[in-house]
Protein backbone atom coordinates (compact mmCIF):
# COMPACT_ATOMS: atom_id res chain seq x y z
CA UNK A 1 0.00 0.00 0.00
CA UNK A 2 2.74 1.91 0.14
CA UNK A 3 3.50 2.52 -3.40
CA UNK A 4 -0.36 3.32 -4.07
CA UNK A 5 -0.11 6.02 -1.39
CA UNK A 6 2.92 7.36 -3.32
CA UNK A 7 0.68 7.13 -6.32
CA UNK A 8 3.34 4.89 -8.17
CA UNK A 9 2.65 5.06 -11.69
CA UNK A 10 5.03 1.48 -11.87
CA UNK A 11 7.62 -0.26 -9.50
CA UNK A 12 10.61 -1.88 -10.47
CA UNK A 13 10.96 -4.65 -8.42
CA UNK A 14 14.68 -5.99 -8.04
CA UNK A 15 15.50 -9.21 -6.56
CA UNK A 16 18.03 -12.09 -6.66
CA UNK A 17 17.16 -15.41 -8.86
CA UNK A 18 16.94 -17.35 -5.15
CA UNK A 19 14.54 -14.47 -3.40
CA UNK A 20 12.45 -14.86 -6.40
CA UNK A 21 11.47 -17.91 -5.28
CA UNK A 22 11.20 -17.39 -1.49
CA UNK A 23 8.54 -15.92 0.94
CA UNK A 24 9.41 -12.55 0.82
CA UNK A 25 9.24 -12.17 -2.49
CA UNK A 26 6.52 -14.00 -2.92
CA UNK A 27 4.43 -12.06 -0.44
CA UNK A 28 5.95 -8.58 -1.84
CA UNK A 29 4.28 -9.97 -5.24
CA UNK A 30 1.11 -10.23 -3.61
CA UNK A 31 1.03 -6.51 -1.86
CA UNK A 32 1.80 -5.12 -4.66
CA UNK A 33 -1.37 -7.18 -6.78
CA UNK A 34 -3.66 -6.96 -3.91
CA UNK A 35 -3.09 -3.01 -3.68
CA UNK A 36 -3.23 -2.52 -8.25
CA UNK A 37 0.04 -1.20 -8.48
CA UNK A 38 1.78 -2.10 -11.64
CA UNK A 39 5.53 -3.64 -11.13
CA UNK A 40 7.91 -5.66 -13.62
CA UNK A 41 10.70 -7.80 -11.73
CA UNK A 42 14.21 -8.17 -12.31
CA UNK A 43 15.30 -11.24 -10.79
CA UNK A 44 19.48 -11.28 -12.39
CA UNK A 45 20.97 -8.94 -9.71
CA UNK A 46 24.25 -11.31 -8.83
CA UNK A 47 25.17 -11.94 -5.50
CA UNK A 48 29.12 -9.84 -5.52
CA UNK A 49 27.59 -7.73 -8.47
CA UNK A 50 30.28 -6.72 -11.21
CA UNK A 51 29.98 -3.78 -13.82
CA UNK A 52 28.49 -6.25 -16.45
CA UNK A 53 25.46 -7.32 -13.87
CA UNK A 54 25.07 -3.43 -13.14
CA UNK A 55 24.66 -2.24 -16.69
CA UNK A 56 22.61 -5.21 -17.25
CA UNK A 57 20.29 -3.89 -14.63
CA UNK A 58 20.47 -0.53 -15.79
CA UNK A 59 19.83 -1.58 -19.61
CA UNK A 60 16.37 -2.67 -18.03
CA UNK A 61 15.51 0.31 -15.68
CA UNK A 62 16.22 2.34 -18.41
CA UNK A 63 13.89 0.20 -20.65
CA UNK A 64 10.86 0.08 -18.29
CA UNK A 65 11.07 4.31 -17.60
CA UNK A 66 9.85 3.34 -13.37
CA UNK A 67 8.57 5.64 -11.25
CA UNK A 68 9.58 4.19 -8.34
CA UNK A 69 11.53 1.18 -7.21
CA UNK A 70 11.97 -2.01 -4.73
CA UNK A 71 14.67 -3.77 -3.56
CA UNK A 72 13.71 -7.29 -2.23
CA UNK A 73 17.09 -9.20 -1.42
CA UNK A 74 20.21 -8.40 0.38
CA UNK A 75 22.83 -5.62 0.01
CA UNK A 76 24.32 -6.76 -3.51
CA UNK A 77 20.29 -6.64 -4.72
CA UNK A 78 19.56 -2.95 -2.46
CA UNK A 79 23.08 -1.89 -4.34
CA UNK A 80 21.94 -2.98 -7.37
CA UNK A 81 18.79 -1.21 -7.31
CA UNK A 82 19.96 1.88 -6.13
CA UNK A 83 22.32 1.69 -8.77
CA UNK A 84 19.05 1.12 -10.96
CA UNK A 85 17.37 4.19 -9.81
CA UNK A 86 20.46 6.60 -10.16
CA UNK A 87 21.58 5.91 -14.28
CA UNK A 88 17.16 5.61 -14.74
CA UNK A 89 17.25 9.80 -13.76
CA UNK A 90 20.96 10.31 -15.55
CA UNK A 91 19.98 8.71 -19.39
CA UNK A 92 22.64 9.51 -20.94
CA UNK A 93 25.39 9.10 -18.31
CA UNK A 94 28.05 5.94 -18.11
CA UNK A 95 28.27 3.58 -15.44
CA UNK A 96 31.60 5.53 -14.19
CA UNK A 97 30.26 8.75 -14.45
CA UNK A 98 29.32 8.34 -10.51
CA UNK A 99 31.99 5.94 -9.44
CA UNK A 100 34.18 6.64 -6.79
CA UNK A 101 37.97 8.55 -8.00
CA UNK A 102 40.22 7.44 -9.11
CA UNK A 103 38.63 4.58 -10.64
CA UNK A 104 35.33 6.93 -11.68
CA UNK A 105 34.85 10.49 -12.24
CA UNK A 106 33.70 10.59 -8.67
CA UNK A 107 31.03 12.84 -10.42
CA UNK A 108 28.50 14.63 -7.52
CA UNK A 109 24.70 13.09 -7.73
CA UNK A 110 22.58 16.39 -8.38
CA UNK A 111 19.50 15.51 -9.04
CA UNK A 112 16.44 14.10 -6.17
CA UNK A 113 15.92 10.12 -7.68
CA UNK A 114 12.81 8.62 -7.86
CA UNK A 115 11.67 6.73 -4.37
CA UNK A 116 13.38 3.57 -3.34
CA UNK A 117 12.13 1.00 -0.43
CA UNK A 118 14.32 -1.42 0.37
CA UNK A 119 13.13 -4.97 2.62
CA UNK A 120 16.39 -6.77 3.55
CA UNK A 121 16.50 -10.54 3.74
CA UNK A 122 20.04 -10.51 5.34
CA UNK A 123 21.40 -8.84 8.37
CA UNK A 124 24.26 -7.43 7.04
CA UNK A 125 25.27 -4.11 4.94
CA UNK A 126 22.53 -2.15 6.25
CA UNK A 127 22.08 -0.77 2.70
CA UNK A 128 18.54 0.21 3.72
CA UNK A 129 20.11 3.02 5.17
CA UNK A 130 22.47 4.21 3.18
CA UNK A 131 23.58 6.20 0.14
CA UNK A 132 26.75 3.60 -1.19
CA UNK A 133 26.66 0.60 -3.70
CA UNK A 134 29.84 -1.38 -4.04
CA UNK A 135 30.54 -3.56 -6.68
CA UNK A 136 33.64 -5.64 -8.45
CA UNK A 137 35.56 -3.42 -10.86
CA UNK A 138 36.79 -6.51 -12.81
CA UNK A 139 38.96 -4.35 -15.32
CA UNK A 140 40.75 -3.12 -11.93
CA UNK A 141 40.39 -6.65 -9.87
CA UNK A 142 39.05 -4.80 -7.13
CA UNK A 143 36.12 -3.22 -5.61
CA UNK A 144 34.75 0.23 -5.94
CA UNK A 145 31.18 2.14 -5.54
CA UNK A 146 29.00 4.84 -5.52
CA UNK A 147 28.36 6.95 -2.63
CA UNK A 148 25.90 9.79 -2.29
CA UNK A 149 22.95 10.75 -0.13
CA UNK A 150 20.54 10.56 -2.75
CA UNK A 151 20.83 6.66 -2.85
CA UNK A 152 19.69 6.36 0.49
CA UNK A 153 16.24 4.42 0.21
CA UNK A 154 13.04 6.48 0.88
CA UNK A 155 11.71 3.62 3.12
CA UNK A 156 13.49 0.48 4.67
CA UNK A 157 11.14 -1.99 5.88
CA UNK A 158 12.98 -3.86 8.36
CA UNK A 159 11.48 -7.48 9.47
CA UNK A 160 13.38 -10.82 10.55
CA UNK A 161 10.81 -12.60 9.20
CA UNK A 162 12.06 -12.10 6.29
CA UNK A 163 15.51 -13.82 7.11
CA UNK A 164 13.74 -17.05 7.96
CA UNK A 165 15.37 -18.60 5.06
CA UNK A 166 18.33 -16.94 4.99
CA UNK A 167 21.22 -20.08 4.92
CA UNK A 168 23.68 -20.30 7.87
CA UNK A 169 26.90 -19.42 6.02
CA UNK A 170 25.13 -15.72 5.05
CA UNK A 171 23.90 -15.12 8.40
CA UNK A 172 27.33 -15.59 9.66
CA UNK A 173 28.77 -13.60 6.20
CA UNK A 174 26.64 -10.71 6.81
CA UNK A 175 26.75 -10.53 10.31
CA UNK A 176 30.56 -10.00 10.11
CA UNK A 177 29.48 -7.09 8.00
CA UNK A 178 27.90 -5.64 10.85
CA UNK A 179 30.72 -6.46 13.00
CA UNK A 180 32.88 -4.35 11.06
CA UNK A 181 30.62 -1.93 9.96
CA UNK A 182 30.50 -0.88 13.80
CA UNK A 183 33.93 -1.34 14.52
CA UNK A 184 35.58 0.48 11.72
CA UNK A 185 33.01 3.58 12.40
CA UNK A 186 33.43 3.77 15.90
CA UNK A 187 37.85 3.50 15.42
CA UNK A 188 37.76 6.08 12.42
CA UNK A 189 39.16 9.34 12.82
CA UNK A 190 37.74 12.52 14.77
CA UNK A 191 34.61 14.33 11.98
CA UNK A 192 36.70 17.62 13.74
CA UNK A 193 40.33 15.93 11.69
CA UNK A 194 38.01 15.21 8.61
CA UNK A 195 39.89 17.36 5.93
CA UNK A 196 39.65 19.25 3.42
CA UNK A 197 36.60 21.04 3.76
CA UNK A 198 34.32 21.08 0.46
CA UNK A 199 33.95 24.24 -1.70
CA UNK A 200 30.72 23.21 -2.87
CA UNK A 201 28.05 21.27 -0.41
CA UNK A 202 28.02 19.06 -3.13
CA UNK A 203 30.89 17.54 -2.73
CA UNK A 204 30.45 17.32 0.87
CA UNK A 205 32.06 13.40 1.58
CA UNK A 206 29.99 10.55 2.48
CA UNK A 207 31.59 9.53 5.01
CA UNK A 208 32.16 12.01 8.39
CA UNK A 209 34.73 10.43 10.58
CA UNK A 210 32.97 8.85 14.01
CA UNK A 211 31.24 11.49 16.22
CA UNK A 212 29.04 11.31 19.13
CA UNK A 213 25.89 10.46 17.17
CA UNK A 214 27.23 7.87 15.17
CA UNK A 215 29.06 6.66 18.65
CA UNK A 216 25.59 5.67 19.88
CA UNK A 217 24.94 3.89 16.62
CA UNK A 218 27.88 1.26 16.60
CA UNK A 219 28.91 0.71 20.07
CA UNK A 220 25.02 -0.64 20.24
CA UNK A 221 25.38 -2.70 17.12
CA UNK A 222 28.35 -4.23 18.18
CA UNK A 223 27.96 -4.75 21.76
CA UNK A 224 24.03 -6.79 19.91
CA UNK A 225 26.52 -8.55 17.19
CA UNK A 226 29.32 -10.08 19.91
CA UNK A 227 25.99 -11.20 21.75
CA UNK A 228 23.78 -12.20 19.06
CA UNK A 229 25.60 -13.39 16.21
CA UNK A 230 26.97 -16.64 17.46
CA UNK A 231 23.73 -17.53 18.85
CA UNK A 232 22.19 -17.41 14.79
CA UNK A 233 25.57 -19.56 13.61
CA UNK A 234 24.13 -22.40 16.26
CA UNK A 235 21.01 -22.36 15.50
CA UNK A 236 19.59 -19.44 12.43
CA UNK A 237 16.00 -20.74 13.45
CA UNK A 238 16.57 -18.31 16.94
CA UNK A 239 13.90 -15.92 16.74
CA UNK A 240 15.23 -13.48 18.62
CA UNK A 241 18.80 -13.58 17.96
CA UNK A 242 18.00 -13.10 14.16
CA UNK A 243 16.08 -10.14 15.27
CA UNK A 244 18.58 -8.24 17.08
CA UNK A 245 20.96 -8.66 14.17
CA UNK A 246 18.58 -7.41 11.76
CA UNK A 247 18.19 -4.39 14.09
CA UNK A 248 22.04 -4.76 14.56
CA UNK A 249 22.83 -4.14 10.34
CA UNK A 250 20.20 -1.16 10.67
CA UNK A 251 21.84 0.60 13.29
CA UNK A 252 25.22 -0.07 12.14
CA UNK A 253 24.33 1.09 8.78
CA UNK A 254 23.07 4.11 10.40
CA UNK A 255 26.73 4.57 11.87
CA UNK A 256 28.84 3.73 9.19
CA UNK A 257 27.24 5.47 6.89
CA UNK A 258 27.89 8.66 9.08
CA UNK A 259 31.20 8.43 10.21
CA UNK A 260 32.27 5.54 7.80
CA UNK A 261 34.83 2.40 6.87
CA UNK A 262 38.34 2.45 6.74
CA UNK A 263 40.81 -0.66 7.01
CA UNK A 264 38.75 -3.65 7.00
CA UNK A 265 36.90 -2.52 4.57
CA UNK A 266 39.17 -0.98 2.08
CA UNK A 267 41.37 -3.73 1.88
CA UNK A 268 38.49 -6.04 1.63
CA UNK A 269 37.64 -5.32 -1.97
CA UNK A 270 41.47 -6.24 -3.55
CA UNK A 271 41.26 -9.41 -1.49
CA UNK A 272 37.77 -10.30 -3.16
CA UNK A 273 38.86 -8.74 -6.47
CA UNK A 274 42.04 -11.36 -6.84
CA UNK A 275 40.20 -14.10 -5.88
CA UNK A 276 39.17 -15.04 -9.25
CA UNK A 277 43.09 -14.40 -9.94
CA UNK A 278 45.54 -15.79 -7.86
CA UNK A 279 43.00 -17.57 -4.68
CA UNK A 280 39.82 -18.72 -6.45
CA UNK A 281 38.48 -19.27 -2.88
CA UNK A 282 34.57 -20.82 -3.21
CA UNK A 283 32.70 -20.36 0.41
CA UNK A 284 30.94 -23.02 1.70
CA UNK A 285 27.66 -22.55 1.90
CA UNK A 286 27.29 -20.03 -1.03
CA UNK A 287 25.60 -21.64 -3.95
CA UNK A 288 27.32 -20.07 -6.67
CA UNK A 289 29.44 -21.15 -9.75
CA UNK A 290 32.08 -18.86 -9.56
CA UNK A 291 35.16 -18.27 -6.90
CA UNK A 292 33.84 -16.31 -3.85
CA UNK A 293 34.62 -14.64 -0.98
CA UNK A 294 31.54 -13.32 0.73
CA UNK A 295 32.12 -9.86 1.80
CA UNK A 296 31.32 -10.13 5.56
CA UNK A 297 34.50 -12.61 5.05
CA UNK A 298 36.58 -10.57 3.02
CA UNK A 299 36.50 -7.73 5.39
CA UNK A 300 36.77 -9.91 8.93
CA UNK A 301 40.59 -11.59 7.88
CA UNK A 302 42.51 -8.25 8.25
CA UNK A 303 40.27 -7.43 11.47
CA UNK A 304 42.37 -8.59 14.19
CA UNK A 305 45.69 -7.62 12.27
CA UNK A 306 43.83 -3.70 11.76
CA UNK A 307 42.38 -2.99 15.33
CA UNK A 308 45.77 -3.97 16.80
CA UNK A 309 47.30 -1.47 14.42
CA UNK A 310 44.30 1.03 15.09
CA UNK A 311 44.89 1.29 19.05
CA UNK A 312 47.45 3.33 19.70
CA UNK A 313 45.21 5.95 18.08
CA UNK A 314 42.73 5.76 20.93
CA UNK A 315 43.54 3.24 23.28
CA UNK A 316 40.67 4.07 25.39
CA UNK A 317 38.61 2.95 22.46
CA UNK A 318 40.04 -0.39 21.91
CA UNK A 319 39.49 -0.91 25.91
CA UNK A 320 35.83 -0.25 25.27
CA UNK A 321 36.34 -2.54 22.47
CA UNK A 322 37.95 -5.57 24.19
CA UNK A 323 35.60 -5.24 26.99
CA UNK A 324 32.51 -6.05 24.74
CA UNK A 325 34.41 -8.68 23.60
CA UNK A 326 34.94 -10.19 27.04
CA UNK A 327 31.25 -9.89 28.05
CA UNK A 328 31.13 -6.00 29.68
CA UNK A 329 29.23 -3.32 28.81
CA UNK A 330 31.73 -0.97 29.46
CA UNK A 331 35.81 -1.05 30.40
CA UNK A 332 35.01 0.16 32.89
CA UNK A 333 33.38 -3.26 34.48
CA UNK A 334 37.09 -4.73 33.97
CA UNK A 335 39.98 -3.30 36.15
CA UNK A 336 41.89 -5.87 34.19
CA UNK A 337 41.52 -4.32 31.17
CA UNK A 338 41.86 -0.33 32.67
CA UNK A 339 45.14 -1.09 34.24
CA UNK A 340 46.48 -2.63 30.86
CA UNK A 341 48.71 -0.38 28.99
CA UNK A 342 48.31 1.39 26.70
CA UNK A 343 51.02 0.06 23.97
CA UNK A 344 49.61 -3.18 25.51
CA UNK A 345 45.55 -2.60 24.21
CA UNK A 346 46.38 -3.91 20.70
CA UNK A 347 47.13 -7.45 21.69
CA UNK A 348 44.61 -7.43 22.80
CA UNK A 349 42.11 -6.67 21.03
CA UNK A 350 43.80 -8.62 18.72
CA UNK A 351 43.02 -11.84 20.26
CA UNK A 352 39.82 -11.07 21.50
CA UNK A 353 38.98 -10.65 17.57
CA UNK A 354 40.85 -13.47 16.48
CA UNK A 355 38.86 -16.10 19.12
CA UNK A 356 35.78 -14.45 18.18
CA UNK A 357 36.49 -15.07 14.56
CA UNK A 358 37.71 -18.19 14.88
CA UNK A 359 34.52 -19.58 17.10
CA UNK A 360 32.36 -18.55 14.12
CA UNK A 361 34.34 -20.66 11.90
CA UNK A 362 36.01 -18.10 9.62
CA UNK A 363 39.25 -18.83 7.80
CA UNK A 364 42.09 -17.85 9.96
CA UNK A 365 43.63 -15.82 7.46
CA UNK A 366 44.68 -15.32 3.80
CA UNK A 367 46.25 -18.41 3.25
CA UNK A 368 43.51 -20.87 4.27
CA UNK A 369 41.87 -18.98 1.42
CA UNK A 370 44.93 -19.92 -1.21
CA UNK A 371 46.57 -16.33 -1.05
CA UNK A 372 50.75 -16.84 -0.48
CA UNK A 373 52.98 -14.06 0.18
CA UNK A 374 53.52 -13.37 -3.09
CA UNK A 375 50.10 -12.13 -3.03
CA UNK A 376 50.63 -8.88 -0.43
CA UNK A 377 52.00 -6.79 -3.20
CA UNK A 378 49.38 -6.63 -5.50
CA UNK A 379 46.81 -6.54 -2.75
CA UNK A 380 48.28 -3.52 -1.53
CA UNK A 381 48.38 -1.87 -4.94
CA UNK A 382 44.45 -2.84 -5.07
CA UNK A 383 43.74 -0.76 -1.77
CA UNK A 384 45.68 1.98 -2.23
CA UNK A 385 42.62 3.66 -4.75
CA UNK A 386 40.29 3.06 -1.96
CA UNK A 387 40.87 6.23 -0.87
CA UNK A 388 37.40 6.95 0.22
CA UNK A 389 37.83 4.78 3.53
CA UNK A 390 41.75 4.92 3.47
CA UNK A 391 41.17 8.65 4.29
CA UNK A 392 39.68 8.00 7.73
CA UNK A 393 41.84 5.16 8.59
CA UNK A 394 44.07 6.40 11.67
CA UNK A 395 47.61 6.10 11.55
CA UNK A 396 47.22 6.29 7.30
CA UNK A 397 44.72 8.24 6.11
CA UNK A 398 45.57 11.28 8.51
CA UNK A 399 49.12 10.86 7.57
CA UNK A 400 48.89 14.10 4.73
CA UNK A 401 50.03 13.00 1.52
CA UNK A 402 51.18 8.98 2.53
CA UNK A 403 49.32 6.03 0.79
CA UNK A 404 50.66 3.98 3.78
CA UNK A 405 51.88 1.60 1.62
CA UNK A 406 54.24 -0.04 4.16
CA UNK A 407 51.35 -0.49 6.82
CA UNK A 408 49.40 -1.66 4.75
CA UNK A 409 51.82 -4.54 3.64
CA UNK A 410 52.46 -5.37 7.62
CA UNK A 411 49.02 -5.85 7.98
CA UNK A 412 47.93 -8.12 5.11
CA UNK A 413 51.16 -10.11 6.21
CA UNK A 414 49.95 -10.75 9.71
CA UNK A 415 46.84 -11.18 8.00
CA UNK A 416 47.89 -14.24 6.35
CA UNK A 417 47.32 -16.57 9.62
CA UNK A 418 46.46 -16.15 12.75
Amino acid sequence: MDFANMKARKVGVFTDPTVRNLTPMLQTIQGLENAGVKFEIYDRCRVEPNEESWQDAIKFARSQDFSHFLAVGGGSVMDTCKVANLFTCYPEADLLEFVNAPIGRGTPVDKVLRPLLAIPTTAGTGSETTGTAIFDHTATESKTGIASRALRPLLGIVDPLNTETCPTAVHISAGLDVLFHALESYTAIPYTERTPRPANPLQRPAYQGRNPISDVFSLWALKQTVKYLPRVARDRTDTEARGQMLLAATFAGIGFGNAGVHLCHGMSYPISGLNKKFAKYQHPGYEVTHPIVPHGVSVALTGPAVFEFTAPSAPDRHREVAAIFQGHDTASESSEIQRLPDAEVGQLVYDRIAQFLADLGVPRGLTKLGYKNEHIEPLVRGTIPQRRVLDLAPGIGDVMGADGHEHLARILEKSMSY
